[in-house]
């Protein structure tokens, strides 16, 4: 399976608003709302051109499947947080999401020299969160009660990963890649 990443493009505004508005995908956000093309807008020319922030369509045989993003990158702090998402529901469950979490953790590490990335996750979303946790995340947080959604407050679980907790990951990560017949020095870096 051929997954990588390429820069989020102004060609790609539909279908990312598509995406963010799936149920699949919104269940997981933050808010329930219907997201409007106005607040789409504003927030894709944010994706587009903020200088601590890079998104790119996640794409599968060159077909795009999702979302992913580094965002508040500091490069005095050294750490930045990400997410992303499947937008194509046929997708999941296939070890895209692996190579996605690969690329991006290399990147971030090796690429960008930052010394942490973090992420926040709904203590709901179990597939995700054990995904991370399984690639050498360490649970940092419980934000209870941190979001209003779907008529009730949810939890939210803080993740994060050192440097030399990747380092000390890498090996383990590739070889798993291995297993599922992906060869980690093919999978291209973010373009």
């Amino acid at each position: 399976m051929s997954v990588r990443l390429r820069r989020l493009a102004e060609a790609d505004s539909a279908r990312v608003l598509a995406w963010r508005n799936s149920p699949e995908v919104a269940a997981y956000m933050y808010t329930d709302h219907l997201i409007g093309p106005a607040e789409h807008d504003r927030w894709f020319a944010g994706a587009l051109q903020a200088p601590d922030r890079r998104y790119w369509i996640i794409e599968m045989h060159g077909q795009p499947v999702g979302l992913a993003n580094v965002a508040r990158i500091d490069p005095t702090a050294r750490r930045c947080e990400w997410a992303y998402y499947l937008g194509e529901a046929s997708t999941r469950g296939r070890g895209v999401g692996a190579q996605v979490e690969y690329i991006v953790l290399r990147h971030v590490f090796e690429d960008l020299g930052l010394n942490k990335l973090w992420c926040e996750v709904l203590e709901e979303n179990a597939a995700v969160w054990k995904l991370h946790e399984s690639f050498g995340f360490r649970r940092e947080a419980l934000f209870r009660e941190h979001v209003f959604k779907s008529g009730r407050f949810q939890d939210v679980m803080g993740l994060g990963m050192l440097r030399r907790d990747w380092e000390a990951a890498r090996p383990d990560i590739e070889a798993r890649l291995r297993e599922r017949g992906v060869d980690p020095a093919a999978i291209p870096p973010p373009a």
